[in-house]
């Protein structure tokens, strides 16, 4: 998929700089605030962990003992710094070994970026050396993905990447670099993004739906809020509770909404599903109007 960038912010050299593909790399990472990322080096993203040991003052590179600890590990830099996450892998196995973590991410709403190196833009399609098609392979468990074959491609994707990667339901993006775009020199210079053409982060409020919904909880004899991880992701806590406790509403949580209220609060009854409490489970199918908030549907 396709995005063009829609508004750019320059953050660094607004001189452009005489660089490689690979020190490029390194440089947005930096731009982005990147000071820890996770990785498992190998033949095709060679140069770029070429770079990062001549900036290892400035970001720590932690060797995981497989790729796919790199995108778990990726995940939870970010869940504690609330910050966007980054792994790194070679082409190939390399690259495949990431998809659990991506998966895992896309479903827990983590913001992640993953970088791959992939075989010289000459030799794809050819069936090289460790190629695989990793953004075909990601594309379903991907906010976004996207192949890097030339190196002044890197700044306008990098930014893009962190862009989506964070905004609206926060998800995993990855970006393919092939080992040519890693040589190549060209003029950087890097613009942090803040809009793409086409990616709504923020779906505009639909007033007649709002008054649906509020006719229906006022209606309501017996009404129940569910929330998840959707408030925290949103900051929403204060709302949250506002809300619960002007309505006086039983409220209910998912694993991952756990920490939006807290659990000594009158109207907190627990968490619901498979694994959740008595309580809730036994509400969600006595209540009239079920409210969920900030949170999906699923089996358990």
């Amino acid at each position: 998929m396709e995005l063009q960038t829609l508004k750019k912010v320059k953050t660094v050299n607004q001189v452009t700089e005489r660089m490689t593909g690979s020190e490029a790399i390194v440089k947005c990472l930096l731009a982005e605030g990147v000071d820890v990322l996770y990785g498992y080096p190998g033949g095709a993203i060679m140069p770029v962990y070429d770079e990062l040991y001549k900036y290892q003052d400035k970001i720590h590179h932690v060797l995981t003992r497989h790729e796919q600890g790199a995108t778990h590990a990726a995940q939870g830099y970010a869940r504690i710094s609330g910050k966007v996450g980054v792994a790194i892998a070679t082409s190939g196995p390399g690259a495949t070994n990431l998809i659990t973590g991506i998966a895992d991410a896309q479903i827990d709403s983590t913001p992640i970026v993953c970088i791959t190196g992939q075989v010289p833009a000459h030799l794809l399609g050819s069936d090289a050396f460790q190629e695989t098609d990793i953004v075909g392979i990601s594309t379903p468990v991907t906010k976004w993905n996207h192949q890097i074959t030339k190196a002044s491609e890197i700044p306008e994707v990098m930014a893009k990447a962190f862009y989506i990667a964070k905004s609206g339901r926060p998800g995993p993006v990855l970006i393919d670099i092939t080992k040519n775009a890693q040589f190549e020199e060209f003029d950087f210079q890097y613009e942090k993004c803040e809009g793409v053409r086409s990616y709504i982060p923020i779906p505009k409020t639909d007033k007649k739906s709002l008054e649906i919904a509020a006719q229906l909880i006022n209606n309501a004899k017996k009404p129940m809020i569910v929330w998840g991880q959707g408030i925290i992701l949103g900051e929403a806590e204060d709302e949250l509770k506002a809300v619960i406790e002007k309505a006086g509403i039983p409220s209910a949580w998912t694993i991952l909404g756990a920490s939006a209220l807290p659990t000594s609060h009158p109207l907190n009854i627990g968490m619901v599903g498979m694994h959740g409490n008595y309580a809730p489970n036994v509400l969600t199918n006595e209540c009239d109007v079920l409210i969920a908030i900030g949170m999906r549907f699923d089996d358990r």
